[in-house]
């Protein structure tokens, strides 16, 4: 069959450039007719499709259906969070450098300063500032880059960047990681270098030395740790994911002490509580080497968290640890929690050195309804967010919405963030408290406003839609609930129920449900948002084969 040359419009795009030269010298000398071109038109030729790739946000990167080279589309809510962290990060960092050089200059005499002389005649301690005046662009390590989608997108998006080391211990997932900075040009290829190595032993030896470190395990991030924390420079962020939720949320508690140190208890705050002990784990690591983390955002996303910690050098600091640990006491009743830290502060020592803390402070048994406590923790009970650092993502990321993917999710989790109480660790659930006493359910109108009445303050949390963070003890929130129940009676129930016996004492607070100044208020925008699409979660790890369902359970 004769081949029209109007054959050259149906080629792809993506045909190695010498593969062009050669079709295009031989569509050169191949005849044209009207007939062959009909001909043509009613039969085309089958031509073999260019490789099939997945474009997020400005880079673009092969798929690989064979799944040697991990991928999962869910977590460009975690890439793209991650850019807008690191955006403000960069932002922040030449902030803190432009005062402490201008704090550094006001300690040089005026007339030693070298603005408008010759360098060869001022003070060597002005020229040494001027030399430091400019800072270097921040190195970036993506410590476990599998297709280096993440550190493309780094190169490619977020201005002020320098040097992204993507490293990955799998030849397979280097060549891909290759391939694809290849093919997101120069920018991608100038920026980003792919390196073989194993990421433990790489960040071991490569102390302080980069800025940013991002590490996205499939799985828990225990191994790394101790060498993240070493190889982020003075000030510098460290990001840390962790998809082992059956672990840290209590499912297997004896492997998550193993690995993190901390025992998890199965409340309703579990998945914060994973947060606090993801961060209890970062921070015990960082002391062995004197240095301390301070954390900006830490978020419960999808079907794993991630946090964003500081990371700077300091032995006097490090003894103040043990007042950022505490233990949990849960009762197995009611589910009331109480908090006790790890360390004290004696006042009588003015040095303020930490002390092993006093005996627990909760009894045997539970003062509301008789129940026995179970322990947990260890955990990070400092504030996990920075409200300033959220409150001016957000604002960043809702002036440019274009550049996000997955704007609306990020933005309503960082909307939430920013809303917590940053000194109230853990939360209630008003439906578990509700369902303990079987009442029916105040709604959160009421119950933010009692509080409130009370002289406490109340917030909701990105973790939970129904989630109570309040700085209330307990013993207040059961008085409100003891209030609410004389109101809406419930029916009798048997004497040895752990709600019968909290309804049996009398309420030490008269609670006030009317609407209190600056509760809550109806919400402009969602802070909760469904999955875009089906099967939105966790994916094979690489190198296993993919289920293939069946059409009808898709």
């Amino acid at each position: 069959m004769t081949i029209a040359c109007g054959f050259s419009r149906f080629l792809n795009t993506r045909v190695h450039s010498s593969t062009n030269r050669v079709l295009s010298l031989w569509f050169a000398s191949c005849p044209c007719s009207s007939a062959s071109a009909s001909a043509f038109a009613s039969e085309p030729p089958e031509i073999a499709a260019g490789p099939e790739t997945v474009r997020e946000g400005r880079a673009e990167i092969f798929a690989d259906k064979s799944n040697s080279v991990f991928f999962n589309k869910a977590q460009v809510n975690n890439r793209d969070l991650s850019i807008a962290v690191l955006r403000w990060f960069i932002l922040k960092r030449q902030e803190e450098h432009d005062i402490q050089l201008k704090g550094r200059r006001a300690e040089i005499p005026p007339e030693q300063h070298a603005d408008g002389l010759d360098p060869a005649t001022t003070g060597s301690e002005d020229t040494a500032l001027r030399k430091e005046s400019s800072l270097k662009a921040p190195k970036v390590l993506e410590a476990l880059a599998a297709s280096g989608l993440r550190a493309i997108r780094y190169a490619l998006e977020v201005d002020g960047i320098g040097e992204v080391i993507a490293l990955d211990n799998n030849e397979v997932a280097i060549e891909s990681c290759k391939r694809n900075i290849y093919h997101n040009g120069i920018l991608a290829s100038s920026k980003v270098v792919p390196h073989l190595a194993d990421a433990r032993i790489y960040m071991l030896t490569h102390p302080k030395e980069f800025d940013v470190v991002d590490l996205d395990p499939y799985g828990s991030p225990a191994a790394f740790l101790d060498s993240a924390v070493q190889c982020v420079a003075d000030g510098g962020i460290l990001m840390c994911s962790a998809t082992d939720m059956a672990v840290l949320a209590g499912g297997n508690a004896e492997v998550c002490f193993s690995k993190y140190g901390s025992y998890p208890v199965r409340g309703k705050y579990r998945h914060e509580m994973a947060l606090r002990i993801l961060l209890a784990c970062i921070e015990s690591h960082a002391i062995r080497h004197k240095r301390y983390i301070v954390p900006v955002i830490s978020v419960h996303m999808d079907f794993y968290i991630r946090v964003f910690v500081r990371i700077f050098t300091s032995a006097s600091t490090v003894k103040s640890s043990p007042l950022k640990f505490s233990h949990v006491y849960q009762c197995v009743g009611c589910n009331s929690f109480h908090l006790q830290n790890v360390g004290r502060i004696n006042s009588k020592d003015k040095r303020n050195i930490p002390l092993p803390n006093f005996c627990p402070i909760v009894p045997q048994e539970c003062s509301e309804c008789g129940g026995k406590f179970v322990m947990g923790g260890p955990i990070w009970s400092d504030p996990i967010h920075d409200r300033d650092w959220a409150a001016s993502i957000l604002s960043n990321i809702r002036a440019t919405s274009g550049l996000y993917q997955a704007y609306a999710k990020i933005s309503a989790i960082l909307t939430s963030v920013s809303e917590e109480l940053p000194n109230a660790p853990l939360f209630v659930s008003l439906h578990s408290i509700c369902a303990t006493l079987k009442c029916t359910n105040p709604t959160m109108v009421m119950f933010h406003s009692a509080i409130r009445n009370a002289g406490y303050e109340i917030s909701g949390s990105h973790a939970d839609p129904l989630a109570l963070k309040t700085d209330a003890p307990m013993s207040v929130i059961w008085d409100i609930m003891r209030c609410w129940v004389k109101l809406h009676p419930v029916k009798s129930q048997p004497e040895n129920l752990p709600g019968s016996r909290i309804l049996s004492q009398e309420p030490q607070l008269q609670a006030s449900f009317s609407q209190a100044t600056g509760g809550l208020v109806a919400r402009k925008s969602p802070r909760f948002l469904p999955n875009p699409e089906k099967h939105w979660g966790p994916k094979m790890k690489a190198g296993r084969p993919l289920k293939i369902l069946p059409i009808d359970k898709l």
